[in-house]
């Protein structure tokens, strides 16, 4: 019984000692196919290489693509510019800023951790130099970050999509009110912190319509993106996964002849850093899918399926019981590779208590989310404490405020799935 567990067991552990994710599991993967002898292990290697054989996942190195060509364009300077207009006048306006700015980057960056990367290096110093502490400025650039994973187009939602077979479309659409609901609440948290603080704004009165019209006209190119992919998805112009190729195009020529920011000298250094991101994502998603057969051949899925709906089989009461799981699991996994792992486990299951795989999926990206700047293995916590240098202790202090704001948004999801359907629903009608 317990060699039926050892890889899982083994995977923890690695995990524990901080092994990288990606060979974290694919080693506790390796571990069952060396321990089971009427299994070749030369399935073990076509079950890695196996998982990248698909077209869904075509859209991933489209959109890091996108997004660094974006980035590149000076992008983010004109939204910065736009962030100042509209919130500079708040207390606590550059962290204000930062929450605007990543939400206005989530349709174009798909990563949450190239977002936090950029947010703790172009934010954090000037915040940290105007009087804030490095320890909150590493958690607003990493709690903001985590926008991009439901605002379109998201990778983590792409991932769910293929994995449990549900319309990208409808899950770019309906993470759109999550992800304003997410802003919203750090937003508020943010003016509650830096009320107490004295973390003052960057001006005394609102900038006025006039500045505010001018910032957006510089930005409106980039922000027409996020419009154009779901516009062209919606009208069946191109699938999700051809969308992440158009918007390549598209953003070329934004770069090229509308900022005029971006020569095509750029464009090597730009694919260096795309191939980088994108093979640490497909890495993990081909250690998963070995892991993934562990899993099934164990009959671990059917097994948790039968525990689960032994417990409850109310799918309201089902659902929080799934969120309180991943919260925990969400501590010790990094966010991709328990989405990997867990869709094909609690997607079947909820299916058959008729919750819809949309909403499900919203509330999964969102509770995974989460953990990325959860100690002790949050990925945007690492990022934004190390560019900022600050101690895991300092940081998980400074992050209670906003974990508590961000779970009252994930019950909210969880328990109205009208905040999650309603937009697809108008768009595509009811499913």
């Amino acid at each position: 019984m317990l060699a039926d567990w050892f890889p899982g067991i083994l995977m923890l552990v690695l995990f524990a000692l901080e092994t990288p994710i990606s060979f974290a599991i694919a080693i506790s993967a390796l571990s069952f196919f060396l321990m089971d002898d009427g299994i070749p292990l030369k399935i073990f290697a076509q079950k890695m290489v196996s998982a990248t054989d698909s077209y869904p996942l075509l859209s991933i190195p489209f959109f890091v693509l996108a997004g660094a060509i974006m980035n590149k364009a000076g992008i983010t300077s004109r939204l910065l510019a736009l962030a100042d207009a509209m919130v500079g006048h708040m207390t606590g306006a550059l962290a204000q800023m930062c929450t605007l700015l990543a939400t206005m980057l989530g349709g174009l960056t798909a990563s949450s951790s190239a977002d936090a990367a950029m947010l703790a290096k172009v934010l954090g110093p000037e915040m940290v130099r105007t009087g804030y502490s490095p320890a909150f400025a590493a958690v607003i650039t990493s709690s903001a970050a985590i926008i991009t994973s439901l605002i379109p187009p998201s990778i983590g939602l792409i991932i769910y999509g293929y994995i449990a077979d549900v319309s990208v479309g409808r899950l770019f659409i309906g993470g759109i009110i999550p992800g304003l609901l997410l802003a919203a609440s750090l937003m508020l948290v943010t003016w509650y912190v830096s009320k107490k603080r004295g973390y003052l704004p960057l001006r005394d009165h609102y900038a006025g319509h006039s500045a505010v019209w001018a910032a957006f006209k510089e930005s409106i190119w980039a922000l027409s993106i996020p419009v154009f992919i779901i516009v062209g998805i919606r009208y069946g112009i191109f699938t999700p996964t051809e969308a992440g190729a158009m918007t390549v195009i598209y953003t070329i020529g934004v770069g090229l002849f509308a900022y005029r920011s971006l020569s095509w000298q750029d464009l090597p250094r730009v694919l260096k850093e795309t191939a980088l991101d994108t093979s640490s994502v497909m890495l993990m998603i081909c250690a998963a899918s070995a892991f993934g057969f562990y899993l099934a051949w164990q009959r671990i899925p059917p097994q948790m399926a039968g525990w689960l709906i032994t417990v409850t089989q109310d799918p309201l009461y089902l659902l929080l019981l799934i969120n309180v799981t991943l919260i925990v699991l969400g501590t010790a996994i990094e966010g991709t590779s328990a989405l990997i792992i867990l869709t094909p486990i609690f997607v079947p299951i909820l299916l058959k208590l008729h919750v819809d795989p949309v909403h499900f999926g919203i509330v999964l990206i969102t509770n995974l989310t989460i953990a990325g700047i959860t100690p002790p293995v949050g990925q945007m916590m690492f990022i934004s404490s190390q560019v900022l240098r600050v101690p895991m202790e300092d940081y998980t202090i400074e992050v209670l405020p906003f974990l508590g704001a961000m779970l009252v948004v994930l019950l909210l999801l969880t328990v109205f799935p009208i905040i999650t359907l309603w937009l697809p629903d108008l768009v595509y009608g009811v499913a």
